[in-house]
């Protein structure tokens, strides 16, 4: 990207505000230095935009569905409407039920919870562990992980064609990679499912925060996603899609607010008449901050326009990959090869280093954040590795003592709160790193490489 175009972007679209952009952090070497948050595959900062809209709600907050108050009505109406507005996000269509729940991996297992009786699931074995895993009473077909989008949608195609045609079928696929950042081809996989007449789950947790995801064009069936990655608080999550399976499934959790009516019967039992609404699969009091946060990063986003925002996060993905490449000890892991199109997660190792004490270094030393380990996509990870896919690790980081090798990766990620500064200390600190060797002593303490005392 040339300066007049990078000039362009960031006239174009600044850093949306975020929490914690003027935090402060001490450094093992002394003195202090601005954070840099760059672990947004993991939890992205929350935008000041969505933090103001909650404070100013606070004071009004009442339980909803279930009061004649007016605090309980006007915590009602914004629950709902707050269920529109993200269903406007996602482009639902209009019989199209959206599920407010926890997180990506809540909505997966409610959806999972859902499945059909002998329904059988096709999931590629590069997924993250919340859409590898729910799957445990149903038939699993695990994918191995294609090298190009083309074979990845001929993969699919062969393990579809293969299946028993007269049940049903679910295939759950990412949208964008949360170890490689990679764009997965959706459109392509959904169109195969409905042709071998399976229906397809997508996992937006990596591209709704990056990338507009519109359920009518992508022709998805479901949708889930986190809000702490869409730059929410942390404890909501949506499941958005097709009515049919969740209408007829037994409720995610039984309890108050899922049930229309419930009688005792003459033989001491009791007669439950659940809801077909999105109600079905809420039981208890919802989390109604939690629902409207979602809906208020939902507004921001498409307020300050996506393309505005891919078209900036695209100059600090070239920005870093080309700082990184400038280092030849450094090895970017990738599935689909350099131009494949991608959000802005980076994940690499770097010889000569364990995973865990580069990143320790990063943090201590230079005031970064980023995240070391499998990332919750262990077979992901060790294919990409070069090591056994059917290799056990730990999610966080290895056992290995500094500058002993180990199975893990180093990721860097950012997203539409991230200043250049951050990328460029970044870049800075990974040259120096390995150029010079850290400037302190490392130990390993449960599990993690921390700077010796």
């Amino acid at each position: 990207m040339s300066v007049s175009t990078a000039a362009a972007v960031q006239s174009v679209c600044s850093p949306l505000p975020v929490l914690g952009r003027d935090v402060t952090v001490p450094l093992v070497t002394g003195g202090e230095v601005t954070y840099a948050a760059l672990d947004y595959a993991a939890s992205a900062p929350a935008l000041q935009r969505v933090w103001d809209d909650v404070a100013a709600y606070a004071p009004y907050y009442g339980s909803v569905h279930r009061g004649a108050g007016y605090l309980s009505q006007l915590s009602t109406d914004l629950f709902e409407n707050a269920r529109r507005t993200v269903a406007e996000f996602l482009d639902c269509r209009a019989d199209d039920q959206l599920i407010f729940t926890r997180s990506t991996t809540d909505s997966l297992n409610l959806l999972a919870a859902a499945l059909p009786a002998d329904c059988q699931v096709f999931v590629f074995e590069t997924e993250h562990h919340a859409s590898l895993l729910p799957w445990r009473d149903a038939r699993v077909t695990y994918l191995n992980a294609p090298r190009t989008p083309r074979q990845a949608v001929a993969t699919l195609e062969r393990a579809l064609a293969d299946r028993d045609p007269y049940g049903p079928a679910l295939v759950c696929v990412t949208g964008a990679s949360n170890v490689t950042g990679e764009l997965w081809p959706v459109r392509e996989l959904a169109a195969a499912a409905h042709a071998h007449g399976a229906r397809i789950v997508l996992d937006a947790a990596q591209l709704a925060p990056h990338h507009p995801v519109s359920i009518r064009d992508l022709d998805v069936d479901w949708v889930a996603f986190s809000g702490h990655k869409l730059y929410a608080p942390f404890g909501s999550g949506v499941l958005a899609g097709r009515a049919d399976w969740l209408r007829a499934a037994e409720p995610y959790l039984a309890g108050g607010g899922a049930s229309r009516k419930v009688a005792r019967r003459e033989d001491g039992g009791v007669d439950v008449e659940w809801h077909e609404s999105a109600a079905r699969h809420e039981a208890g009091s919802p989390n109604v901050i939690g629902a409207y946060s979602i809906a208020s990063a939902c507004k921001a986003l498409a307020e300050a326009g996506f393309d505005s925002l891919v078209a900036r996060e695209q100059y600090l993905i070239e920005k870093v990959r080309a700082g990184l490449a400038e280092v030849p000890e450094v090895r970017i892991l990738s599935l689909f090869g350099d131009d494949a199109p991608r959000v802005g997660v980076i994940s690499f190792v770097v010889d000569g280093w364990n995973s865990s004490h580069f990143a320790a270094a990063l943090s201590a030393e230079y005031g970064i954040g980023v995240r070391d380990g499998l990332f919750c996509a262990h077979p992901l990870v060790r294919t990409l590795l070069g090591s056994d896919p059917q290799t056990q690790g730990e999610c966080g980081a290895p056992e290995a003592a500094p500058g002993e090798k180990s199975l893990n990766a180093i990721r860097v990620s950012f997203g539409a709160g991230t200043p250049d500064e951050h990328v460029e200390r970044f870049v800075k600190a990974v040259r120096e790193l390995v150029r010079d060797g850290a400037k302190w002593n490392y130990r390993t303490e449960d599990g993690r490489c921390v700077p010796a005392v």
